[in-house]
Formats: structure tokens, sequence, C-alpha cells
């Protein structure tokens, strides 16, 4: 009998399920919409609920399972099972997910954070290349992490390790919502970037239709900002210039701690390809030490969406 993994991919708007072998190749798919009413009540109900039916409708037995895992948002107690702190589900209060998922479903259960999750996935499946030194990146509305070492992901003492997002770029810089200034979050995200795009329009006299659009009061995003800089709008330049620079000193530090043999760059922003990449890459070798420049890749992430539910499924394989 051919064992099988379930990969979980928990998000604000939308659950992503998958099957896979214990290989890693997915063979089936579904998604739900993220129930967040009732302080995140239904999510793990939801979830149990959607394991089991889709169990049944393939005609599969439970003992095919390894094991289910699960990328979540907040803050997670691996050995626990639990998840505090994701307000984007509404779970204010400590959930005990292991605990409920195992018991709906009779499966053994693992979970860890979203962003760590991500990484597993590229580390395993994706642009990683199953490398034991793999640094993951993810510029999304915010920016996450996860950092493989040895091949293991690092955790640190309290989860906190792989908050690339909080790296500082300036001291004197943007205020951040964690509290501090000059977030690497604030100028490479997508929010970032258009934060960046904004204030650079401001000050900017020139012929742009970066700065009509903003000037109009028009919604600008980080995909029209690099869309108008392939076109050769000079503020959308000058303002992928900055983003650039400020993600290749970032990456470039990180490169000098743990010396990866990738630093793996996802999320929506990496859409903008090798256009984006390359601008990295010149800020990153500036910033990087002779040795790290010579051996650290930056590659663009391959899995998209599917990197949450591949890693995810990973975490089970300690079941096999």
């Amino acid at each position: 009998m051919e064992r099988k993994l379930i990969g979980v991919d928990l998000g604000g708007t939308t659950i992503k399920f998958a099957i896979l072998t214990e290989d890693g190749e997915i063979q089936q798919k579904w998604s739900v919409e993220t129930n967040v009413l009732d302080e995140g009540s239904h999510i793990v109900p939801d979830i149990i609920e959607s394991i089991n039916h889709h169990i049944d409708l393939y005609k599969m037995s439970k003992d095919q399972f390894i094991g289910i895992g699960m990328g979540t948002p907040g803050t997670v107690d691996r050995q626990r099972g639990t998840v505090i702190g994701a307000f984007n589900l509404n779970w204010k209060e400590t959930q005990n997910v292991k605990e409920e998922i195992e018991k709906g479903t009779g499966i053994k259960f693992a979970i860890d954070n979203d962003a760590n999750v991500a990484g597993l996935g590229e580390r395993w499946k994706g642009a990683g290349e199953n490398g034991d030194d793999v640094a993951f990146v993810t510029l999304g509305t915010g920016i996450g992490g996860g950092l493989i070492a040895g091949g293991q992901l690092l955790h640190g003492k309290a989860g906190a390790a792989g908050e690339i997002g909080h790296v500082t770029v300036d001291p004197e810089g943007y205020l951040c919502t964690c509290g501090k200034r000059g977030c690497l979050e604030q100028y490479a995200s997508a929010t970032g970037v258009v934060h960046v795009a904004r204030d650079m329009a401001e000050e900017f006299s020139g012929d742009s239709e970066l700065k009509r659009q903003t000037d109009d009061g028009q919604d600008i995003t980080s995909k029209l900002v690099f869309d108008l800089a392939k076109e050769g709008d000079v503020l959308a330049l000058r303002v992928v210039d900055r983003v650039c620079y400020m993600l290749g000193l970032a990456l470039g530090n990180l490169a000098n701690t743990l010396n990866p043999e990738s630093i793996v760059i996802g999320g929506g922003v990496s859409a903008a390809g090798e256009f984006l990449l390359d601008r990295v890459r010149d800020n990153f070798e500036k910033f990087a030490f002779s040795t790290v420049r010579s051996s650290t890749q930056l590659k663009l992430a391959r899995l998209g969406n599917d990197a949450g539910v591949i890693g995810a499924a990973s975490l089970a394989r300690v079941f096999a």
C-alpha cells in the first residue's frame, strides 16, 4: 500500500489542502474558504470535516496516511501543537490545533509557522533543490522567511528565527508595525514598495506615468511599479532601485551570517522575475563577503502557491 501525506496551508482567506506521495508529488488538491467568524472557532472543525470528506471521496483509508502537516500564521508551539496570536484568523486565545485535528481525523499531526513551511516546500521540491543550507524569503503583504541550516529548520529560542522582514535596513527609516524603524518589510514588501513609490513621487518633478497616477490618487500596486519600471518609467526605475538596494543589503547580511547554498525569493513581489532578481543580485554582491558572494546563489521560487502545502506535508514525514 502506497503511503501518503496530507499538507494544509492555512491562510486568512483560504485553506489549501493537498494529498501527496511520500516523495512529495501532489496527487490531489483542493481549497475551502477560511471562516474567521466567532473568533475563528469554525476553522479547525472545517479542516477536520474537509480532510475526512476528501479521504472518503477518493475512497482512501486513514491508515494509508503517514500524517498531516500544517502551516499557520501566528506563534506556534510545535511540541504542544498550539497556535496563538494569529490575528488574521481571529485567533486571540491559544488554539489546541494538534489535539483537535488528531482526535477528529485519527491521523498524526505536525504544525509550524507558515513562512517556515513555505521555506521547507521550496527547499524540498522547489528552487532549494533539497540542499542542506537554504534561506527562503517571501515578499508578500509583509516579509517572512524560513531558514534551513545543516538540514534543520531554525526556530530560535522563542520561534522568531527567520524574521527577515524585521532586519533593519535604515535605522532612521519608516516606522514599522513592530514598533521599530527601518525594517526591510517597510521597503520591499508589496505594501512597502507602494510606500516608497508614494514618497518618491512627492519629491519627483520629471515626466513619469507613475507620478501621474500617484498624483491623481489612483490605486498604486507593487506590480504597477515594476511594470512601469520595465517600460522605462524614470520614477518607477528609481523606486525599484531603492527597493532592490534595501533587499540586497538585507540578503547580503543574511548570507554573511549563514552562508546558505541558496537564498530563494518568493511571494507576490517576486513575480517581477529576473528584472527584480538581477537588481537585487547587483546590490547583494556589494554587501556579501567575498567567500559568500562566490558560494551563495540567489534564486526565484518555483512552487508558487503549492509551496505551503508541499512544505506542510514534509512536516509529517517525521512520522514515517
